[in-house]
């Protein structure tokens, strides 16, 4: 999928200042290079440029106009995996250590937010809704596993709790997480780049990369337009734009498209009455939340296939009046498409690919804590502190079945199979 800028139906387009930045032309030098302006690559360029070390971040479109500024905009709690099974699969030590480490990138953010006074609509509070009975037992258990470490911000909700809470009787039970949320993600891309812009990073919109290769005297990066870039380090950081740049990347690495639309502002009160954000239950999952301004902001659907559908505003609709059927004659003010990236496992794809290129990606929906946090973890890991990137490095991430050629029939195969269910 091509990344041709922001959209021109988003919400979040609408309610953001119009930042820009200058197109890298001519031949230019740099002691690291991070393709990719999104949360990840802003992430390490706000951490390296805080060391004094002369980062570059190129985008081949506009700062935020990937996933990071076209998210459901939610903050979730842990890793993708959760820790029981982490434990299963690594050892209860490397699990805690991981655990530690998605409730320091949680705090990261927060941090992040406050320390450059980026106003990013952050509002704390998630709900997590089971669209069908028999949850309770898994959800339960996960509530006292994650007690065990500490985190008591979690508790389960009965039918009636959760239909308080979001405003429809549609769902069974659920959890609510306090140190869940939601923010405005456009605005926090554009305030990490201001962040990291002032600090003395560099970063160029509409430059696009081709490739790299090694060189005597480093790396070089040849783009689109002819410009160049020597650079010492390179961290790829494209998230779902990466296609092309590395054999490894795109063998374990998929983009997919997720689609959002807003309504017009609400007027019933009974819908998100804490504002809180919410999710379900299913594999292709609904997410939502209200905006400042009482609209419905309503995440649901994907596809598989490299282009979004003719009529994304109906494609969400559709959706959202099955959790909201007293919707059905609001008007829908935006709606819009994103491609993000996801792992086989779900798990992060966080790698040393060779030496001095480093690239993490493939958060499958919980970037807005996970990337930002990951890409100073990448900053860390090539000025010497490559530690938790290694541990990272563990979470298993298969390659697709039949590599690049084959992935997409392979995938689509799978993840219809499980939308199916969650019809069923």
């Amino acid at each position: 999928m091509k990344n041709n800028g922001h959209p021109s139906d988003s919400w979040y387009v609408a309610t953001a200042e119009d930042t820009s930045y200058p197109v890298l032309d001519g031949a230019h030098h740099t002691d690291v290079c991070i393709i990719g302006g999104g949360y990840t690559g802003l992430g390490a360029a706000i951490e390296l440029s805080r060391q004094s070390i002369h980062v570059t971040v190129l985008d081949s479109a506009r700062i935020g106009s990937g996933a990071s500024g076209r998210n459901g905009g939610q903050i979730h709690t842990g890793q993708r995996i959760d820790p029981e099974k982490m434990a299963n699969i690594l050892g209860a030590d490397a699990a805690r250590q991981l655990w530690d480490m998605s409730e320091d990138a949680k705090a990261s953010l927060h941090t992040l937010i406050s320390e450059h006074h980026i106003d990013c609509e952050l509002k704390p509070g998630l709900v997590h809704a089971w669209h069908k009975p028999g949850y309770e037992a898994d959800d339960r258990a996960y509530v006292d596993f994650v007690a065990r470490y500490g985190y008591d911000k979690l508790r389960l909700l009965d039918k009636a709790q959760v239909a308080v809470e979001l405003g429809t009787d549609v769902y069974h039970g659920g959890s609510f997480d306090a140190g869940g949320g939601h923010l405005h993600p456009l605005k926090l891309a554009q305030g990490m780049a201001r962040a990291s812009a002032g600090q003395g990073a560099q970063i160029f919109e509409n430059s696009h990369v081709l490739s790299y290769r090694r060189i005597a005297k480093g790396i070089h990066i040849h783009l689109e337009n002819g410009a160049t870039v020597t650079c010492q380090r390179l961290l790829i950081c494209g998230n779902g734009y990466m296609e092309g740049l590395s054999e490894e990347i795109d063998s374990h690495v998929m983009p997919i498209n997720n689609f959002i639309l807003t309504t017009e502002p609400l007027d019933d009160p009974a819908i998100l009455p804490h504002d809180y954000a919410a999710a379900d239950s299913r594999f292709v999952v609904n997410y939502w939340r209200k905006t400042p301004d009482n609209r419905l902001l309503f995440g649901g659907g994907e596809n598989y296939v490299p282009w979004f559908p003719k009529d994304i505003r109906a494609f969400v609709r559709r959706n959202m009046l099955k959790v909201y059927p007293q919707l059905a004659d609001v008007k829908i003010s935006h709606g819009w498409g994103g491609t993000l990236a996801i792992t086989m496992s779900r798990a992060p794809f966080v790698r040393n690919l060779a030496p001095n290129v480093w690239t993490a990606a493939g958060y499958s929906g919980q970037g807005v804590v996970l990337a930002p946090y990951f890409g100073r973890l990448l900053a860390r890991a090539i000025t010497g502190n490559a530690r938790d990137v290694e541990l990272l490095g563990r979470l298993p991430t298969p390659a697709f079945f039949g590599g690049r050629a084959l992935r997409w029939p392979a995938l689509v195969a799978g993840l219809s199979y499980y939308a199916l269910r969650d019809r069923l």
